[in-house]
Parts: C-alpha cells; structure tokens; sequence
C-alpha cells in the first residue's frame, strides 16, 4: 500500500480518465488539469467512466507509483462534485481507504469536531 502521513493529501480527479494512461499521461493530468504538483508526494486518484476501476498517482521522492484497481461487480461510490475545486476534491486519507473499500461518500458523515480538524 502507499504510505500517507498526516502532511499527504489525497487529491480525486472528479472528471473520469482513459485508465491507459501510464505514468506520463497522469502526470500530465494532475500538472494541467488539477493544478498541483505530482511529484509533491500528494496522493492523485483517477477513475473511468464506469466508475469500476482507479488509478493512484504518487511520487516517493525518487520516482512514480501508478497503482490500479479493478472491481469484479459493482462502482466505486465517486465523490459529489458540488464542492470541488478545478475538478478536483481533498480526501482525508481515511475517506480514501472507505472509498476503496466499497463505503459511499456522499452518505457518509464527519463529525463536526473531525471537519474542525482537517
């Protein structure tokens, strides 16, 4: 798994991506399209337009990651665009790993004293 601290943001690409893009054409994504960083060592996620598969861009300090995942049945609950910011949204790194793990997002609910925190 990639290692986030508590200084590593996660960064979700809103709008879907060709899943063949390798290591340069995500690069090129999160430099132009989202505006940040790749090599920041900030988490970048990518999905297709079914939603069934993602990608993670990271940087290590000596080079690139391109993690991927596949769901044998069902969607990844993507996040509510409403709040995003140049097509992106901020995840906690605990909402990545609900995401990951099947959890939807959009019902999912902080406590107040956890959204004072971020």
């Amino acid at each position: 798994m990639i290692p986030s601290g508590p200084a590593t943001r996660v960064f979700v690409a809103l709008e879907p991506v060709d899943m063949r893009k390798g290591y340069d054409g995500l690069y090129g994504l999160v430099t132009h399209q989202l505006g940040e960083d790749p090599r920041s060592g900030h988490l970048f996620v990518f999905t297709n337009s079914q939603c069934n598969r993602l990608k993670i861009l990271y940087w290590d300090g000596t080079g690139l990651w391109v993690c991927g995942k596949r769901l044998e049945k069902g969607r990844f609950s993507w996040p509510d665009p409403q709040d995003s910011e140049r097509g992106k949204v901020r995840l906690s790194a605990a909402a990545l790993a609900m995401l990951l793990g099947g959890i939807d997002l959009g019902r999912a609910k902080s406590k107040a004293w956890l959204r004072e925190n971020e």
